[in-house]
């Protein structure tokens, strides 16, 4: 992509333009990424009922110093015993942890499959749409702003359930995908996997302004320049994640191109041949899979023919699954919960 004065506004102008069309018509266009300052939280919107069937998520609010101001939630089920899995979610844009696990249905999984979910939840105080400051240095460096108060939370459950440390994930949507690249790249040995739903690559921005440049069109860079912003962060990486990236073709708000930007960051920096893949397709899919020596499948990338922007989800009944329509949670005839829980080895069911 061509950074020249020239080509850059117009990118701009069909970026806002297409989120416009999302977004409220009284919203601002600034306020998906102003302001920063950690004020006071303006007042809540009023509480919604849960569905039936659905799983309260706890609110914690001693969990760490907490330097990036947000809001930790949990759900661990009853009797869980020790050494179960651990999973984080970081909701997107608009969203708060609670309509996200409405419809993705992690805290009813967890239930039914026997692990412990925690949700970081953005503040309005520090944005207004309620979008993780995923592109601002000092929110993405490891133990500052953001990044450490969501490490603090996962250290926090770990703890109190007796989680696996060897078992460990983290899923996230756009500005919340985008945040889990970010702790992936700084915190490689924490997670055993993660899933990047409609994110951006770590190191995509710096700034608010270069921020709506990238979810227009990924910057501009070799395989080998992606993955060295996560080298300069995490030189040694004795640990791999398996990283899954879902992406719709349809995507107005962050470009396709970032989705093909994550698998290049994530192949080069695990040595994976480009061309090295197996493809499957499914009904309206068509998915990578880059496995290492061994056939562990270290990338995969997952894209959704014609589905636009948001996590794809199944409404239905049972772990996994939407019970209310959500914004930016997309109908799309499978549950991208159950398949991402499914790789990572979460489905069987535990005795209580």
């Amino acid at each position: 992509m061509s950074n020249s004065p020239t080509r850059r506004p117009g990118l701009r102008d069909r970026f806002k333009r297409s989120v416009e069309r999302l977004l409220p018509t009284e919203a601002r266009l600034g306020n998906l990424f102003w302001p920063f300052s950690h004020e006071a939280e303006r007042k809540a919107l009023p509480a919604r009922r849960r569905p039936a069937g659905s799983f309260p998520l706890v609110e914690k609010t001693e969990f760490g110093s907490n330097p990036g101001c947000l809001r930790m939630f949990e759900h661990v089920p009853e009797g869980l015993p020790a050494g179960q899995p651990l999973v984080l979610v970081l909701h997107g844009c608009q969203q708060d942890a609670e309509s996200y696990d409405r419809a993705a249905g992690w805290a009813s999984l967890a239930e039914e499959r026997g692990f412990a979910v925690v949700y970081a939840q953005q503040r309005e105080a520090n944005n207004p749409r309620l979008c993780f400051t995923w592109f601002r240095p000092s929110e993405v460096t490891r133990d500052r702003g953001e990044l450490m108060s969501i490490r603090q939370m996962v250290a926090h459950t770990a703890e109190r359930a007796a989680s696996d440390p060897e078992r460990v994930y983290i899923t996230g949507l756009s500005a919340g995908g985008a945040m889990t690249a970010a702790m992936l790249a700084n915190y490689p040995a924490l997670f055993a996997g993660g899933a990047i739903i409609a994110g951006l690559p770590f190191g995509a921005a710096r700034d608010a302004s270069r921020a709506f440049d990238a979810m227009a069109a990924a910057p501009d860079r070799t395989a080998r320049e992606w993955s060295d912003l996560v080298r300069a962060v995490s030189p040694r990486i004795a640990r791999k994640p398996a990283i899954s990236i879902w992406h719709g073709t349809a995507d107005e708000t962050v470009s396709l191109s970032n989705g093909l930007a994550l698998v290049e960051q994530w192949r080069d920096l695990y040595r994976l041949p480009k061309e090295a893949f197996v493809e499957k397709r499914l009904k309206g899919r068509r998915t990578r899979i880059w496995p290492d020596k061994e056939g562990r499948p270290l990338v995969a990338f997952h894209e959704i023919d014609g589905m636009g922007h948001g996590t794809p989800v199944l409404t239905g009944e049972g772990g996994g699954h939407a019970v209310s329509a959500e914004p930016f949670m997309l109908e799309a005839g499978f549950s991208s919960t159950l398949e991402i829980a499914k790789g990572w080895g979460l489905t069987r069911k535990w005795k209580r």
